[in-house]
């Protein structure tokens, strides 16, 4: 698995514009200059959020990835959720090391409800602890 390079293209996408218009007209012959498995091209041409996650791609970057292509805010956390539920657990990265599950497990594993889940939860103020 290549997920350094995985998030050294989306890196770079997110950043230079003349990238995001060659990949806009040919999403696999912008790829060929990194060194990706045939599951990481597929979910960058697709473009597959879920399994991208689900192969530790760090958050923060897969955003931009997601906005680029005018994936809503919600859209994209439940694109997550839906990587993490068909492909299970993220297999590399900082989420991997540090044992993320999730949102809406990591709440079920404290016994609590998860605001994801909670369509009547009102929203968390800062100061809230």
């Amino acid at each position: 698995m290549s997920l350094y390079y995985v998030q050294k293209f989306l890196y770079e996408l997110n950043r230079d514009e003349q990238l995001q218009a060659r990949y806009h007209q040919d999403r696999r012959a912008v790829l060929e200059g990194y060194e990706l498995t045939t599951e990481e091209a597929a979910a960058l041409v697709e473009p597959d959020v879920g399994l991208l996650f689900h192969l530790g791609v760090n958050g923060q970057i897969l955003m931009h990835f997601a906005a680029l292509h005018e994936i809503q805010w919600a859209d994209y956390l439940q694109l997550m959720r839906d990587g993490i539920a068909e492909h299970g657990p993220v297999r590399e990265g900082v989420y991997a090391m540090t044992g993320y599950v999730g949102v809406d497990a990591h709440a079920r594993q404290l016994g609590q409800e998860s605001r994801t889940t909670s369509a009547s939860a009102p929203p968390r103020n800062r100061g809230e602890n």
